[in-house]
């Protein structure tokens, strides 16, 4: 039964969620209770564990007919249509609970407007556009703003947009080379891909751009002081691999080292602390 709640409420990708959340509230100067972070990390997980269960009970057809996605629960038949709305919705219950116990009402909004937006925005555009990619990238950009927000921050400061555009830029080349590992399954579903010209080596200078501009941005980072300077060189350390690998097509050790960026980011935020 773990395993399917896990593969439910993808579990791993929710607890990123939850830990983005965290580092965007320990980028607000002051003290942090220990409570009060778990709490809010808990509550913006279990609200994106609320989305991905709801996106399955949307795309439960879809999902029967890709090989990544087959196994979920709804197409093997382990859960029923009405048990995973009913686990959707108590997790979308809990979820909001905890977060405005953790950071009051603007967290709690901020949080179920970035679920509606998955769900009612991103989850039906995602079928009729390979672009849909660029507006679905702003639920993870919010969730360190979120977390912000829980501690007392205001939206308009530019330490938060910052972090957050460093996030939004790092979801297109995680999800574009996601699209990629998997291609033959998006177009068995009928979902357009994103797919920018390429040279005849393969290598796409969009995405290549994309990266450095993410880089770049991330490097920004320090040097605004929106993480410690001391972890500046830390920072080049993780940086350097992932510019090479983007350059040398270098795909296993570019996707490793793009799901490790929000963790890497959230340790700087927390180390600066």
């Amino acid at each position: 039964m773990i395993g399917t709640l896990s593969r439910l409420l993808r579990l791993r990708l929710a607890l990123m969620n939850g830990v983005a959340a965290v580092g965007g509230s320990l980028l607000f100067p002051g003290s942090a209770e220990t409570g009060e972070l778990v709490a809010l990390g808990g509550g913006v997980a279990l609200l994106a564990g609320a989305g991905s269960a709801l996106n399955q009970l949307l795309e439960r057809d879809l999902d029967a007919l890709m090989q990544r996605t087959r196994l979920r629960p709804l197409p093997t038949g382990e859960l029923t249509p009405l048990l995973v709305l009913l686990m959707g919705l108590w997790c979308l219950v809990a979820g909001s609970l905890l977060l405005f116990a953790a950071g009051g009402a603007l967290a709690a909004l901020l949080g179920w407007g970035t679920l509606a937006w998955y769900l009612a925005v991103y989850t039906p555009l995602k079928r009729r556009t390979p672009f849909a990619l660029m507006l679905g990238a702003l639920c993870g950009a919010v969730t360190p703003v979120i977390g912000w927000s829980a501690a007392g921050g205001s939206l308009s400061d530019f330490r938060i947009i910052l972090l957050a555009g460093v996030l939004y830029l790092w979801q297109i080349p995680h999800f574009w080379l996601l699209q990629r590992r998997h291609a033959d399954d998006y177009r068995r579903a009928g979902f357009p891909l994103f797919a920018p010209p390429a040279k005849a080596s393969g290598a796409a200078p969009f995405f290549q751009l994309w990266v450095v501009a993410m880089i770049a941005s991330a490097l920004m980072l320090p040097a605004f002081g929106v993480i410690s300077r001391a972890a500046a060189p830390w920072c080049l350390v993780f940086f350097a691999p992932l510019l090479l690998a983007g350059f040398r097509k270098l795909e296993p050790v570019l996707f490793a080292s793009l799901n490790l960026f929000p963790l890497v980011v959230t340790a700087a935020l927390y180390a600066g602390r």
